[in-house]
């Protein structure tokens, strides 16, 4: 009945109220920052997820959990990036080629980092701006400082046109390098090859670092003097060098001739160096034609892998001389 206001229904509630806007909060938010990388290189962009899980870039989906998510442990990024501000300082000051570089949003400026806006400045290298939590997608969650480097996947030469250039030249020299696993230590021989006048280096596709951002910031740029091929078959290759007129010669602690004397040392040579640990294997020695050795003190067992390429070059080399 009229006025009983404790009927079902009787009572009007009161509708809802309109919000007050943002206040130019959100556009504010928005403002200063830069411009918005390509929807391929944003990790939550569908452009992003048709990509194929081999190309640059990309972070491969883990079980149990979402693209580029983070893992319990120490996170670490793919082969192809560089992350950190000195790391990225010494890529672009190495001259590494540059397939993308980025730079977060909002980042705490230092003198390193001033160093990189400026050095990317003076050369024309264009610096994306991405969200802190953008960059940690695209580097698997290493500890990028806001700052990192994509490299674009290394073009390995022809093995054929290796042999051919050294073949041209009137003592050609060739490293080949056996189960040489520490990226560091491939690039650090390939700046002694480019040191010395190699004429390349031959790598195998198993078992041997390749020419991630590791070996190219180690090699100081020489990776993009020497030609470097890679082979699926190394005792293959030794054959082939050797059919080819070239003395195949391994570095091995024990063997009895002096690396600075060889047999054939003054024709075409391709130098074999073993693994860090275990030295050459047996069917790599197999295919050698000699074994020579760098005298030590018999109080070392052994020099490490790109300090023994360094010297054994040098001596092949003075003694051509």
């Amino acid at each position: 009945m009229p006025g009983n206001s404790q009927r079902k229904g009787a009572v009007r509630k009161k509708g809802k109220t309109t919000p007050a806007g943002s206040g130019g909060r959100v556009r504010r938010g928005l403002e200063g920052k830069g411009p918005t990388p390509k929807a391929e290189d944003r990790p939550y962009h569908k452009a992003y997820r048709k990509r194929g899980p081999d190309e640059p870039g990309k972070t491969s989906s883990r079980p149990g959990g979402g693209r580029g998510q983070r893992t319990s442990g120490t996170a670490t990024a793919g082969a192809d990036w560089v992350i950190g501000r000195n790391p990225v300082l010494e890529a672009l000051q190495a001259g590494l080629p540059i397939r993308r570089a980025y730079v977060a949003d909002g980042v705490e400026r230092d003198d390193r980092l001033r160093d990189i806006l400026k050095y990317a400045a003076d050369n024309g290298i264009p610096l994306l701006q991405a969200t802190r939590t953008e960059l940690d997608r695209l580097t698997g969650g290493g500890v990028h400082q806001g700052v990192a480097l994509q490299l674009p996947a290394y073009e390995y030469a022809d093995i054929e046109d290796v042999l051919a250039d050294a073949l041209d030249a009137p003592a050609g020299l060739v490293v080949a390098l056996d189960s040489v696993t520490d990226p560091r230590n491939l690039g650090a021989i390939i700046r002694s090859a480019a040191a010395f006048g190699a004429h390349g280096v031959v790598i195998p596709e198993r078992r041997s670092a390749q020419l991630t951002a590791a070996a190219w910031k180690t090699s100081a740029g020489a990776a993009a003097r020497v030609p470097v091929a890679r082979v699926t078959n190394l005792n293959r290759t030794l054959k082939q060098f050797a059919d080819a007129g070239f003395t195949v010669a391994g570095l091995a602690g024990g063997a009895d001739a002096d690396v600075a004397g060889f047999p054939g040392i003054d024709g075409p040579v391709l130098l074999v160096v073993g693994s860090e640990g275990e030295g050459l294997s047996r069917l790599v020695r197999e295919n050698c034609d000699v074994l020579v050795n760098i005298p030590i003190s018999s109080e070392v067992e052994s020099l490490n892998a790109s300090v023994a390429a360094a010297i054994a070059l040098y001596e092949v080399v003075r003694s051509r001389a």
